[in-house]
């Protein structure tokens, strides 16, 4: 599964977000302070929610993505570091004040989303630094010892990440890939992760929610290499009260095309790299998340492992297209379900029947 781990200053919001993207009337507490609360949300997704009109089955099974919040209600650097849900968590979502409440005082006095931002992310990149600078000292007793290639290598990936984060700029704008990326992958560094600034802003302000260009500069986040979105907790509050069509109302009524709820998660779904693909029938239909790019017989290996095994083919058809014909047969008749071998690239909203040997 998916997971992301929220992290803010307090009074952000973070909890009460928290609690709505995973539906949590009340978060479940744990009982160490280093502990975090978990829970599940479900990846909106209208194509799902039409196949699902379409074939009728007994179950509907979106995508989904794990939320983690600190339990003592800190989000910082130093909180996470100890923490397992955020240590390997694939990205981060900080949320951020941008509301004003006198009833909720800020930390620091005021309202500054920029400042904000900037001061978790030096939480991050220090508490990176301290982990760089502690593996160089021990690689480089052992390169005295003995000329290990591969260490030679880490050492150089890791004086790169040192001057990086030395530069005060996280290590998610360091761009590196391949084997030099992997080399990092135990580290769990934190600022490595990619990272979506979730803004909590005021009702008088949701208008700009869906105004990317004017989060990016209200966070002060164009070369941070994190995304920015944006919600107004208060609003979402008294949307989770509602019925669904009265939402979708109310939703309209504000000029919006969909909760901010629904933003995040997509948002979190799209910032970790993933897209989804379909299997359709009376059973079961089911959103599978797999990472871009990924071939087809990985993909059958999402489902399971037997059918990655014994692969023989994929039969797929574009979702649009089955949606618009009615049915994979009448898209068999007209040539649009297509037959794809193991290195087929699988495509977002694919609907695809795997055959396998068993």
């Amino acid at each position: 599964m998916l997971r992301a781990g929220l992290i803010g200053l307090p009074s952000a919001g973070k909890t009460t977000l928290f609690q709505l993207l995973t539906s949590a009337r009340e978060a479940p507490r744990t009982h160490g302070k280093t502990e975090a609360n978990v829970g599940v949300s479900r990846v909106p997704d209208d194509r799902l929610d039409r196949l699902t009109a379409l074939f009728k089955p007994e179950k509907r099974v979106p995508a989904t993505v794990e939320f983690a919040d600190m339990a003592a209600g800190r989000g910082d650097a130093k909180s996470l570091l100890d923490v397992s849900a955020y240590r390997n968590a694939d990205a981060l979502l900080h949320v951020v004040r941008a509301f004003r409440d006198p009833s909720v005082p800020h930390p620091s006095q005021s309202v500054e989303p920029a400042r904000d931002v900037r001061t978790i992310e030096e939480e991050l990149i220090l508490a990176d630094l301290g982990v760089v600078e502690r593996r160089l000292e021990r690689l480089e007793k052992d390169l005295k010892k003995q000329a290990i290639p591969d260490l030679a290598r880490e050492r150089e990936v890791l004086v790169q990440c040192r001057a990086r984060l030395e530069d005060g700029r996280a290590l998610r704008t360091l761009g590196l890939s391949g084997d030099d990326a992997h080399r990092l992958r135990g580290f769990q560094f934190l600022s490595a992760k990619p990272l979506l600034l979730v803004l909590n802003v005021d009702e008088s302000d949701v208008a700009v929610v869906e105004d990317a260009a004017r989060l990016t500069s209200l966070a002060n986040a164009g070369d941070s290499g994190a995304r920015v979105t944006a919600v107004c907790a208060k609003i979402e509050l008294e949307i989770a009260a509602l019925e669904p069509a009265d939402a979708q109302a109310f939703l309209a009524d504000l000029g919006l095309k969909q909760s901010g709820l629904d933003r995040i998660i997509r948002a979190a779904y799209d910032l970790l790299g993933y897209i989804s693909f379909f299997t359709v029938g009376e059973d079961e239909c089911r959103a599978w998340s797999i990472p871009r790019v990924t071939p087809a017989v990985l993909a059958a290996g999402a489902i399971h492992s037997d059918i990655q095994r014994g692969f023989i083919r994929a039969e797929v058809v574009a979702c649009d297209r089955l949606l618009e014909r009615g049915s994979l047969a009448a898209c068999r008749d007209h040539g649009e379900l297509r037959l794809e071998g193991k290195d087929y690239p699988v495509a977002d909203g694919d609907v695809i029947t795997f055959r396998h040997a068993t």
